[in-house]
């Protein structure tokens, strides 16, 4: 096992946002774990790593999590930062997998020994490494200016879409007669839309947190190729030997006028086809965690709760279990990864049949991303609300659940509320229909 680096605090309060900018000149390879540029809870994680060149090694590492709180309590105290793609894990799962990006790696991860974390419950800050890195980098974040406020994108482009709103929506007729059939229960169903031209992945991070903030975002760039996320849905937390998962199904836009705003959460929860797909990724994630947790431990500690954000409100559930002694994260992975919010049920023939309708990549998007600690807690989230940048453009996946009771125009006016503010953040428009 790594050694554990210790954690000394700093005097004040430093901004993020701040930091990120001195650390994310072009070239370097950084991350930016971000609990949101208003959070009052959680921890965001901060700093540089070297390329993992070995990355069986973290999927070697055994999963518990510290049960003290040394340190100051800091959660991630040095591992990996990084990310995980959808085909890799579908092809691990046995099931077809389109072939990867070639531009894009399948997986990436950094080797993190020097960040800063922040504590946005308490407002402190520690800087995590060996003594000499890490006053270097405490030195650099209290010298770290006010960011510019960041322009928008000069010119919109209208980006390519994989399929036409049409198409999309005779996929999802497609998708109601496997239901009919018996052959799946719930499908995820996803789409890519694609920019041609280069982006300023850090301006598109930093233009989408201010307008969709979330607990759960990020931005990590491994080699020229950058992964900027939104993502309110958090898919495995692990420590003190407790694993849990949020799978999020359901989803409306934010209402106009308080009274519209409840109105739609309100009609969110109550509603039976989203309420039908969020208990059915809840029983494939009990199912899953069961593979790899203590008899009996798997329960659903919270169900079909609405949290809402600046964009949308979500239908989210909560599934925890005790972990087995001696379980990797490559086994918790094997057990859980593609989740189930971005497969469907059953999941193997979900994968399948999902092969065969979208015909091409998912990439990272529909994967996960986050941090892994040598103590073995960990901290991932899934790729939705996200782009990924490379040196060519950019893409932007989304996607829905489909049951029997789905009605596709409504099923294409959901993948263009969930993709319209990260294309806005790299000057791009969704194409007419969408």
């Amino acid at each position: 096992m790594s050694k554990e680096y210790p954690a000394v605090p700093l005097d004040a309060w430093v901004d993020p946002e701040a930091v990120f900018c001195a650390l994310a000149d072009p070239g370097h390879d950084v991350f930016w774990l971000d609990a949101g540029p208003t959070a009052t809870a959680g921890w965001s994680f901060l700093g540089t790593g070297r390329r993992e060149t070995h990355p069986d090694s973290v999927r070697a590492v055994a999963l518990g999590g510290p049960t003290t709180d040394e340190g100051g309590g800091v959660p991630f105290r040095g591992g990996w930062v990084g990310w995980l793609s959808y085909e890799e894990a579908a092809a691990r799962a046995g099931a077809p997998a389109a072939e990867h990006d070639p531009v894009v790696p399948q997986s990436a991860w950094l080797r993190a020994e020097t960040f800063l974390a922040f504590d946005h419950a308490s407002g402190r800050v520690w800087a995590v490494g060996e003594e000499t890195d890490a006053a270097s980098l405490a030195a650099l974040a209290r010298r770290a200016a006010a960011p510019h406020p960041v322009s928008p994108p000069l010119t919109a482009i209208e980006a390519s879409a994989r399929h036409l709103p049409e198409q999309y929506a005779g996929l999802v007729e497609r998708c109601r007669d496997h239901i009919r059939e018996g052959d799946a229960y719930q499908l995820c169903l996803t789409t890519r839309f694609t920019l041609d031209r280069p982006v300023d992945a850090v301006a598109a991070y930093r233009r989408l947190r201010a307008v969709t903030p979330s607990h759960h975002g990020g931005f990590i760039r491994v080699g020229g190729v950058a992964l900027a996320s939104a993502s309110p849905e958090q898919f495995l937390e692990v420590g003190a030997g407790t694993v849990r998962t949020k799978p999020i199904k359901g989803t409306r836009p934010r209402g106009a006028t308080p009274d519209e705003d409840a109105a739609l959460a309100a009609e969110l929860r109550a509603n039976e086809k989203e309420r039908a797909e969020n208990v059915m990724i809840v029983d494939l994630m009990r199912n899953d965690l069961s593979r790899v947790c203590e008899p009996g431990s798997v329960g659903v500690d919270g169900l079909l709760e609405v949290e809402s954000y600046p964009a949308v409100h979500q239908l989210v559930s909560t599934v925890s279990g005790r972990l087995l002694p001696g379980t990797t994260l490559g086994g918790l992975l094997d057990a859980a990864f593609p989740a189930g919010s971005m497969t469907g049920a059953p999941k193997l023939s979900a994968m399948t049949i999902l092969h065969e309708l979208e015909r091409g990549p998912r990439g990272v998007f529909s994967g996960c991303f986050g941090w892994v600690g040598d103590d073995g807690a960990l901290d991932l989230a899934m790729v939705i609300r996200s782009i990924v940048a490379h040196a060519d453009g950019a893409y932007v996946g989304a996607g829905g659940g489909i049951t029997w009771r789905s009605d596709p125009p409504a099923e294409v006016a959901e993948v263009g509320i969930k993709a319209r503010a990260p294309l806005a953040a790299i000057g791009a428009t969704l194409p007419p229909g969408w």
